[in-house]
């Protein structure tokens, strides 16, 4: 689920912004409908072998990398979310909206392959990218994946014009792609170009990394603790229980984990009832505030293992110039309006900047480690 950076104002964030960027979540479900888990051994340790993809934090709200295509090939810069499963990028026919941002060329590319379909692309925030569809020679940390479907884009709306990386790629499953195509990576896979059907995130302020074809054994300790994908599309998965300070709010839930979604959202029943057990304040529909220095302790269960959250991550920034009241990172919405209403939470960044987490394509699970 794509999302632009929260606004900050004088040291501190705006409430307008973070609620701009869940309102609109819904959109992104509709588009896409066009508990048994367990211990698991870590896939094949590789260190130094696999493709390396460094990202880039923007404000620990999204992170991009680099990517490159066409022959000969172009880098871009990308956002990498695993909420959508479709690759986008500016052309040369996109004007001022796509202004500052690297444009690709079909036409200045061997491989291009013109589709004769037109495209249009929403995401979580309102953004939006038109435009028509191409086949080209797409390489991710190495790896090459031929006629790989891609956008590219005539015009975009939204935040897109003021995001720092290019254009967007999706990470997800096919079963959510608007182009009815494979992602990059399941390309990859397809042409048995990677070494494992796997990719995983470190999201950091600094070291962060996508590592593709398998997982990067220094950024983690320990096993995976797998958790198999319940409904393809999203990478939907069955949690155990949710806790506010050895309180638990909810149990045997249904989440989606996703790069693209900042905070962790949650229904507003319980995320309510997480809030009310350390009396924070509500300062607008689903979005609290608590003293910045008592961040209350949060843990995740996911395949029988409980994960804590950070005080570090649960604070989304001060509510005024003060510093002493801070926004929490776990913030209400009405998910049951989103894909039928299957899904009670979203594990965005503020849960994935704590883990380690392999998303396994090849046995349709999601593995989540301690960071190293």
């Amino acid at each position: 689920m794509k999302k632009s950076t929260f606004k900050i104002a004088d040291g501190y964030v705006d409430p307008a912004s973070i609620r701009a960027h869940i309102s609109s979540i819904e959109a992104r479900g509709a588009a896409a409908s066009d508990r048994n888990a367990l211990f698991s051994p870590s896939p094949t340790k590789h260190a130094g072998v696999l493709g390396s993809a460094p990202l880039i934090s923007n404000a620990n709200n999204s992170w991009y990398g680099i990517i490159k295509v066409g022959t000969p090939p172009q880098a871009f810069s990308v956002e990498f979310d695993t909420g959508s499963s479709d690759l986008f990028l500016p052309g040369p026919s996109c004007g001022a909206s796509c202004s500052g941002h690297k444009i690709y060329n079909p036409n200045s590319s061997s491989s291009s392959e013109a589709l004769g379909k037109a495209f249009k692309l929403k995401y979580g925030d309102n953004s939006t990218a038109t435009g028509n569809q191409y086949k080209d020679t797409v390489s991710l940390a190495g790896f090459k994946a031929t006629a790989q479907t891609l956008g590219v884009a005539s015009n975009t709306t939204g935040s897109f014009s003021k995001d720092k990386p290019d254009g967007l790629i999706g990470m997800g499953l096919r079963s959510n792609s608007v182009f009815d195509a494979d992602s990059v990576f399941e390309t990859l896979v397809a042409q048995k170009a990677v070494p494992e059907p796997v990719f995983a995130f470190k999201l950091a302020s600094s070291g962060s990394e996508l590592r593709v074809g398998g997982v990067n054994s220094a950024l983690y300790q320990g096993g995976f603790t797998y958790t198999p994908v319940t409904q393809k599309g999203f990478w939907q998965i069955a949690g155990d229980a949710i806790e506010i300070n050895g309180k638990e709010i909810d149990n045997g839930f249904s989440a989606v984990v996703d790069t693209g979604t900042s905070a962790i959202l949650g229904n507003f029943t319980y995320v309510s009832q997480l809030y009310a057990a350390i009396n924070a304040t509500e300062v607008d529909k689903g979005l609290y505030a608590l003293p910045c220095n008592a961040m209350p302790n949060v843990t995740i269960t996911l395949g029988g293992k409980s994960f804590p959250l950070s005080a570090e991550t649960l604070n989304m920034g001060p509510t005024d110039s003060s510093g002493k009241m801070c926004f929490g990172g776990i913030v209400g919405y009405d998910l049951g309006d989103i894909h039928s209403g299957q899904w009670q939470w979203i594990l965005g960044d503020v849960f994935m900047r704590n883990v380690y987490t392999a998303f396994d394509v090849g046995q349709c699970r999601i593995g989540f480690a301690e960071l190293a």
